[in-house]
């Protein structure tokens, strides 16, 4: 039976942490620097430690979700420098494909495995173990590690290191897009004067119906901007597709606009926010409030 070791118990990680706990059949030892989640794990029947170094040393596979790439790179190299070799490393964080590139060639010297396998589906599928997993890296190391990673939602191997990253970076920019589309087209609604719960209701079971607009929209509708996904999250992914593309001599006009209404919303202090909250970049410029509390 392999020991499974979690780091990092955020919006997403811990609704994750909690379906390795209860899935697996394994036992999971877990490690945030917030005591409220650790705890909150401990209670789903995870195994708490008071040192991460107790998970890089005593566990087979390490699964993390991370939030910047300095934490990500960090973590990755104590696996490695305390880990044995077979060990299998799964970064389930949004990483650049060039930092995993980096740190699979050092995992590989040192006998271990680096998977890159970054999710889709925000906090509701994460909860409901329904999350969209692209996984990059050895074959072998993946199948081996299948079965956890279906404790979590739908593992796909898309190729070799840093494909994850990229196929990652392929489905966020796309969400984007139609993120940035939905505040665009809701805002527009408004100025209109027309009932957001009706066009919303007119159009859901159309061609632009799907799991992010009955997601998001009933958000905007009633102004909820508690975080599913954190626009800051989002936009590191959007940051790295811009700076992968740059490496890769193509232009990503569409997602630089996106990036423009993700500067905005950093700039005046709703990075924190939940992604359809960009709706207020469209609302400061056309002058209109969308949605209400009371909805």
């Amino acid at each position: 039976m392999k020991t499974i070791g979690f780091i990092g118990m955020g919006v997403m990680g811990l609704p994750m942490a909690k379906n390795v706990v209860q899935k697996s059949g394994c036992p999971v030892k877990g490690f945030d620097v917030v005591e409220k989640q650790v705890r909150s794990f401990q209670e789903a029947g995870g195994i708490a430690v008071a040192d991460v170094k107790e998970i890089y040393e005593t566990c087979d596979v390490i699964l993390q979700i991370l939030p910047t790439h300095e934490i990500i790179k960090n973590s990755i190299q104590q696996a490695i420098d305390l880990g044995k070799p077979g060990n299998v490393i799964v970064d389930l964080s949004s990483t650049a494909p060039d930092i995993v590139l980096e740190m699979h060639e050092k995992a590989s010297a040192a006998g271990m495995y680096l998977l890159d396998a970054p999710v889709s589906g925000g906090n509701p599928m994460a909860i409901a173990g329904t999350l969209a997993l692209m996984v990059g890296g050895d074959e072998k190391a993946f199948e081996d590690v299948k079965p956890i990673l279906a404790c979590m939602g739908k593992p796909v191997r898309v190729g070799g290191s840093g494909s994850g990253s990229v196929t990652k970076l392929v489905n966020n920019l796309i969400g984007g897009a139609m993120l940035v589309a939905m505040s665009e087209g809701y805002a527009f609604a408004a100025k209109a004067g027309i009932d957001l719960q009706t066009t919303f209701d007119a159009t859901r079971s159309g061609f632009i119906g799907g799991p992010l607009y009955e997601n998001k929209i009933p958000k905007l509708i009633k102004r909820d901007f508690e975080p599913g996904a954190r626009i800051a999250v989002h936009r590191k992914d959007i940051v790295n597709a811009v700076h992968y593309a740059e490496k890769l001599g193509v232009e990503l006009p569409m997602t630089r606009m996106v990036l423009d209404v993700m500067d905005w919303m950093k700039d005046n202090g709703h990075i924190d926010e939940d992604q359809i909250a960009m709706v207020k970049y469209y609302e400061e410029r056309m002058g209109v409030i969308a949605g209400s509390e009371q909805a």
